[in-house]
């Protein structure tokens, strides 16, 4: 509260910047959080909210570009079934999106 007051009483002294640059301070602040920040955030709580709802049976792309079907999920890996018979086994971190909005525009 102190701070504010000396900030608040500088800026009637003459040649000295007070309120004008703490207001675009603060106004800098705002705009980075709004569009910088906030949607990284909103981003980030979609996908682990989407990585904690995979179960066995659904079709995902990893960061690695490997089109895969779940096969087993446990709490930091998953066991993706890519072509009969071979499975990797990867990061949950690793898994992107669901594929099969992917597997349905390839066949076309």
């Amino acid at each position: 509260m102190d701070l504010l007051f000396l900030l608040l009483q500088d800026s009637a002294a003459p040649g000295k910047p007070g309120m004008q640059s703490l207001i675009f301070l603060v106004l800098i602040i705002v705009v980075f959080y709004f569009f910088m920040i906030r949607p990284q955030v909103k981003k980030q709580k979609e996908m682990s909210n989407y990585r904690s709802s995979l179960k066995k049976g659904d079709k995902v792309l990893t960061s690695g570009g490997l089109y895969g079907k779940i096969n087993d999920v446990k709490e930091t890996t998953i066991t993706l079934e890519i072509a009969d018979n071979i499975i990797v086994k990867v990061d949950k971190t690793a898994i992107v999106k669901d594929a099969s909005g992917a597997d349905a525009a390839a066949k076309k």
